[in-house]
């Protein structure tokens, strides 16, 4: 199984960001959309493409209507939805359920690399291979059944805090993007998240945070396999298997695959969201094609390395993508100038 590259590329950079010691608190539920359309968004040509794009695509007088049935967007989640810096969720998650693993396994704790885990070094932790972090993903994320998989993701959800703010992961949605979640939904689109996040991870909480339901997730998947329990109960398990490595050109691969129609509208923050607006963009007729730039250290981050902006290796925004958006009229959201409140959480 070829474990998905954002994943990989983001525990060797940010390893250090282990969250650590899970504190015990139940997720709080989103705090409600304030009125108007698109309220926490400032005037300006981000959000006036929007609304412009709503409109024309819903008005059956215009040149540009879109039938109902062809009102698809899609949506990146990691930087786009949510704060993905300076670790993505996910990996965070594989790395706090190795503890619960040697718990089972008490072998585990004498074995590299899931013994240096144990030793909370973050230093050596962050030195860690390729291999090794192969090793951590794939006993963290198969070989169980995909109800008990569902289980420990939202006992982890329930509990897990983001080191910088101090709250759950479901906290740090984008309430911008919330809102355009649901101008295009009460206008007759269909919302999707086409991520290079798990699959089966995202479909835990999708619905919940963002009133996207399990089975409107692409998301990069495993395998899984059918079998029985003792009493005769079927049930599925997952396996170490690759089915979709849902990032870069695996996005429209698998918004074919899964959704069978073009978007009429793409949101990413990445090159590896490029495929999937260049593919938006190819369709006929009104396309919308967006790409958050993090460009605000204080409310949030600030990384690139497009615009002089500091260098990642999470949610790499290239110069050349950025030049690819100015040539093509994709729309680049600015989240320092285009955005009046960034996190839903935000009182």
């Amino acid at each position: 199984m070829g474990i998905n590259r954002r994943i990989f590329l983001s525990s060797m950079a940010v390893l250090p960001a282990l969250s650590g010691v899970l504190l015990p608190s139940a997720t709080q539920a989103q705090s409600p959309m304030p009125s108007g359309v698109l309220p926490s968004w400032n005037d300006g040509p981000a959000k006036q493409a929007i609304l412009e794009f709503v409109r024309s695509t819903t008005d059956q007088g215009s040149s540009k209507f879109v039938p109902p049935e062809e009102r698809i967007a899609t949506f990146d989640q990691d930087g786009t939805l949510w704060v993905e810096h300076p670790i993505y969720s996910q990996v965070v998650y594989c790395l706090d359920r190795v503890p619960a693993l040697a718990e089972t396994d008490p072998k585990l704790k004498d074995v590299e690399p899931f013994k240096t885990v144990l030793s909370g070094d973050r230093e050596a932790i962050a030195k860690l291979s390729l291999h090794d972090l192969e090793k951590i993903l794939f006993a963290t994320l198969t070989g169980m059944s995909v109800d008990d998989f569902e289980a420990e993701v939202k006992k982890w959800l329930a509990s897990a805090r983001d080191a910088r703010w101090k709250r759950p992961y479901t906290d740090l949605i984008y309430q911008p993007m919330l809102e355009v979640l649901q101008h295009l939904r009460s206008n007759g689109f269909k919302t999707y998240i086409v991520t290079g996040g798990g699959q089966d991870f995202v479909r835990v909480y999708s619905e919940r945070v963002y009133g996207v339901p399990p089975e409107q997730v692409v998301g990069t998947a495993a395998g899984t396999k059918y079998g029985y329990q003792k009493d005769g109960t079927p049930f599925l398990t997952k396996e170490p298997k690759l089915l979709l490595n849902d990032d870069n050109a695996g996005k429209p691969e698998g918004i074919h695959l899964m959704i069978g129609r073009r978007p009429r509208a793409a949101f990413g923050n990445s090159t590896g969201d490029r495929e999937m607006l260049e593919y938006t963009g190819a369709g006929d007729g009104a396309r919308l094609m967006m790409l958050v730039l993090h460009d605000d250290a204080q409310r949030e981050y600030a990384y690139g390395p497009a615009q002089g902006l500091p260098e990642t290796k999470v949610g790499t925004f290239s110069q050349e993508l950025y030049d690819e958006a100015k040539k093509k009229n994709w729309t680049v959201i600015s989240m320092k100038n285009d955005w009046k409140r960034i996190l839903a959480s935000e009182s």
